[in-house]
């Protein structure tokens, strides 16, 4: 019987395993999420390494607040197109303009944190100086000079503009500047970043044309023989990545982390093979979900991968 042909096999530590000798292990163990990283980090390698394909990569504003910003920094070049959203510009830049953000804890008392001028995003605390205040004060500066130069931007040209005036190495924007890689963010004003833009907007005749971004977005999978994506997260970001893979017959590669359920018809809950049946990921593509944290996940995935 064909279902019967991997047998499970027990793990073994060793003193000074390495990443990927451990995802190896996870993937002959067999059984829940430690076989599907496994399996999720064998198309990563696979989809990176395929020369035909052109490789998307997807994530919400959450994890940047957090160090897994370095790894998604580091991992950029690898990558032919990102999707994310709004919030990962905001926290990348503050970050990259000296803004703090501090551990914390989820029981934390959360009107004490608001009449101190703290937010708390999960764990992670962030001062108001940290965020509102140094975004504000850095990008208003850029979009006077980038006014000067012309009155209408895309939000990938914008996207880019800003990275190149990143120093910070661990900067997602200041790697995709540096490498070239388009940043495309269909919720381009859901964030402070956004609303930046729209309030100094306001009153002239700068424009922010979005339509440039979904028509180079269409080129690129209409000019793609193969598309794979590594999308870490639900929401806006993943959905634009099938959506417009729906076009070309769908993903030929994919691998999806989260940690939401199906039972509600979400988005994000939907496991790959939904996507499977609306033609956004292809019969007979390689790709798995792996349930859980992607910042516990996804640096075992990309070591399995790629070290």
């Amino acid at each position: 019987m064909d279902a019967l042909r991997n047998v499970v096999k027990d793990m073994k530590l060793k003193k000074g395993i390495t990443a990927h000798e451990l995802v190896k292990e996870m993937g002959e163990a067999g059984g829940f999420t430690a076989k599907h990283l496994a399996t999720g980090s064998e198309i990563v390698r696979e989809m990176l390494a395929d020369k035909e394909c052109i490789n998307f990569l997807s994530f919400p504003a959450c994890i940047v607040s957090t160090g897994l910003r370095g790894v998604i920094a580091q991992i950029v070049p690898e990558f032919d197109v990102i999707i994310t959203t709004c919030g990962t510009l905001d926290h990348d830049l503050a970050r990259a303009w000296g803004g703090k953000y501090y551990e914390g804890r989820f029981e934390l008392d959360d009107e004490k944190l608001h009449r101190e001028g703290i937010n708390r995003l999960g764990n992670v605390l962030i001062p108001n100086k940290s965020y509102g205040e140094t975004l504000e004060k850095g990008i208003q500066p850029i979009l006077k000079e980038l006014y000067s130069l012309k009155p209408e931007w895309s939000g990938r040209e914008l996207i880019y503009e800003f990275g190149k005036r990143v120093k910070d190495e661990n900067s997602i924007l200041g790697q995709a500047a540096k490498h070239n890689i388009p940043i495309y963010v269909p919720g381009f004003f859901d964030g402070a970043f956004g609303a930046n833009v729209f309030t100094f907007a306001d009153g002239t005749k700068y424009k922010v044309n979005l339509l440039q971004d979904e028509k180079e977005l269409s080129d690129i999978i209409f000019d793609a023989k193969k598309t794979g994506a590594l999308m870490i997260g639900g929401g806006i970001s993943k959905h634009h990545v099938i959506w417009w893979n729906q076009y070309k017959g769908g993903l030929d590669y994919a691998v999806y982390i989260t940690t939401a359920t199906q039972y509600d018809g979400s988005l994000s809950g939907a496991r790959l093979t939904e996507a499977v049946s609306w033609g956004k990921i292809k019969e007979k593509a390689r790709y798995v979900t792996i349930d859980g944290d992607a910042t516990v996940l996804l640096p075992l995935l990309l070591a399995g991968a790629l070290y």
